[in-house]
């Protein structure tokens, strides 16, 4: 009841006042199942990409983070080629930074934040981390072009 209770309310107050760049709305009805855009976050290789994202709301809700899955695909040292995401808030503690305070928009907001600040020290992609880390003009080249390719409409 908690989980239900909560996720309407947030979901709801989402769609009235969105955060910058991030719309989320209920996939098919379902609460528990939600669609999400996100656009790249300007000054970023992303910038003007529409990135789409699934979010699927456990039932042990707040006390277990959503799992987030990028549809978009996404060159990034955090996500991989199947739409995961490697984020300390996405994570159970001791090891993660989950806590039932967190909402989905601070969640949401954190995975536009680091698109724009990737952590190249806890990669999913390590080849993707060591370009951004010892190449980064070469890495924001490829990022650009595969949002272009990618997450940009033609």
């Amino acid at each position: 009841m908690q989980k239900a209770t909560r996720l309407k309310r947030e979901v709801e107050r989402m769609m009235a006042n969105p955060p910058e760049g991030i719309s989320c709305y209920p996939n098919n009805d379902k609460i528990d199942n939600l669609s999400v855009s996100i656009l790249g976050p300007p000054g970023s290789p992303y910038e003007g990409g529409l990135f789409q994202l699934e979010v699927e709301i456990p039932e042990s809700y707040p006390f277990e983070p959503p799992r987030l899955k990028f549809l978009t695909p996404v060159y990034h040292p955090n996500i991989d080629e199947s739409g995961r995401i490697c984020m300390d808030l996405l994570k159970m503690p001791p090891n993660g930074g989950w806590k039932a305070t967190i909402n989905i928009e601070n969640l949401l907001t954190a995975v536009q934040l680091l698109l724009r600040y990737p952590n190249p020290d806890d990669p999913l992609m390590v080849e993707i981390a060591d370009l951004y880390r010892f190449n980064k003009s070469e890495f924001e080249k490829k990022a650009r072009k595969h949002t272009e390719d990618n997450a940009m409409k033609k």
